[in-house]
């Protein structure tokens, strides 16, 4: 049997461990992964690399349609491919997915934008979401705010409950946002009132209370209503301890990390201002609370990475005051680079990003088993990874339309060399092909586009 695909001589990495093997690839799916070494069309050799599943990604926010000047999916796309990322599920607060068609346009829209898969979206609105209808077309989630942000409004107990319990009929998951508007609102108010416009205001406009309190209230009645959800950027331990009382009480609940809560500290906005706007803001003071994330998601409290990846340029973010500018960093960039080095530092082993950043999100998101995994079956989502390499995160080579990251200057040891989408080359040292290959997932689906 002749192969389309063979890559040779890597570390093949899953959460289980790590062994030398060769990954055989036919229309697209891993047929083998083993000793064997069939006859290929293509053969790649890996030796001396890791070879990881491609990147689960599931919270992005593209802009497209609608605020394409901030990010749009041929440019967004195109970064997730580069650092390794081979799957999105994403949802844009400019234009939400809140209908089948919403849905079925949107699909039709992005057909031929994409560089890697994706899953999209729906919004959920207090007054009426067709829960049973969207989950069926083939939504991945619905985002819900328990606030008032981005232009959407939040649910308070009694709506996420009514929600919560509508999704637990159709065994539907949620990805909520979790800030107690009350008390966001009434921060808001008092800051200004006194005319406050410095960077300082975030984290007390977005202060603990609101997300513990959000949060609390969404793990109980999570479990109180049977339903399946995932508690969004998780910021720091006490809302994770919380998560985990419910979710040893029986609740189905997931808990999202991102980057910018561990390597980014709460005094930095500041001096950064806008480009330290992001909500929940960074909690972390001290390397002692930046390790304690990290033992958090090693020990699977926190159950996977995302990057809430949500840019805006650094003209847009310098174009009004503090409360004007957008929310937001980008994240698709950096985040696998991110989780590379934590593996280098010893915050991680390389199997826990196979776990975190792949096998996690594909199975809370109905992905799984055709993605985030390396196997007999799966698609061919492939990330080669030297470990040894040492590099530096910086604003000239990031390649989302945001054009900067918070992290440029950081020091990284580990990076992507090779991203393969279904068998397809789809980034090469740090370049993406541009192929605009990916396709649409609709959840649950096992047949390759």
């Amino acid at each position: 049997m002749t192969v389309d695909l063979l890559v040779s001589g890597g570390f093949v990495v899953t959460p289980n461990g790590r062994r030398r093997a060769n990954v055989a690839v036919v229309d697209g799916r891993i047929v083998h992964v083993g000793d064997d070494r069939p006859a290929a069309r293509q053969e790649v050799d890996a030796s001396g690399l890791l070879v990881l599943p491609g990147g689960v990604d599931t919270h992005v926010h593209l802009m497209d349609p609608g605020s394409t000047d901030r990010e749009d999916f041929p440019t967004g796309t195109g970064a997730a491919a580069s650092a390794g990322v081979t799957t999105i599920i994403e949802h844009s607060h400019g234009q939400p997915v809140r209908t089948v068609d919403d849905l079925r346009d949107k699909q039709a829209y992005l057909s031929g934008r994409a560089n890697v898969d994706f899953g999209l979206a729906a919004h959920a609105w207090p007054s009426a979401t067709d829960v049973a209808a969207l989950w069926q077309a083939g939504v991945a989630f619905f985002k819900v705010f328990t606030c008032d942000t981005h232009g959407i409004p939040g649910h308070d107990a009694a709506a996420l409950r009514h929600h919560l319990a509508s999704t637990a009929m159709v065994d539907a998951v949620s990805l909520v946002h979790c800030e107690d508007d009350s008390i966001t609102a009434d921060a808001e108010r008092l800051l200004r009132r006194s005319g406050r416009t410095d960077g300082s205001v975030v984290p007390e406009w977005r202060d603990r209370d609101a997300e513990v309190v959000a949060a609390a209230v969404t793990a109980i009645l999570v479990r109180r209503t049977g339903a399946r959800a995932v508690v969004a950027h998780v910021s720091h331990p006490e809302v994770a301890d919380y998560i985990q009382r419910e979710r040893a009480a029986g609740a189905r609940l997931g808990a999202e990390a991102c980057p910018q809560y561990f390597l980014l500290r709460e005094h930095e906005v500041h001096e950064h201002g806008a480009l330290r706007k992001f909500t929940p803001p960074a909690r972390a003071r001290t390397d002692a609370d930046e390790a304690e994330l990290w033992r958090l998601l090693r020990s699977g409290t926190l159950t996977h990475m995302s990057t809430d990846h949500a840019p805006s340029t650094l003209e847009q973010k310098a174009a009004g005051d503090i409360w004007n500018v957008h929310f937001g960093l980008p994240g698709l960039d950096s985040t696998m680079p991110v989780l590379l080095d934590a593996c280098a530092r010893g915050h991680l082993a390389v199997e826990d990003v196979a776990r975190v950043y792949a096998e996690v999100p594909a199975r809370l998101y109905g992905l799984w088993p055709r993605k985030g995994r390396i196997g007999p079956g799966a698609d061919a989502d492939l990330v080669l990874v030297d470990p040894g390499h040492t590099w530096t995160l910086s604003n000239d080579a990031v390649l989302s339309k945001a054009g900067w990251t918070p992290f440029d200057g950081r020091r990284i040891i580990g990076r992507v060399v090779r991203t393969f989408l279904r068998g397809r080359l789809v980034a090469q040292e740090g370049k993406p092909t541009d192929g605009r290959d990916g396709a649409f997932l609709g959840r649950n689906a096992q047949e390759s586009p």
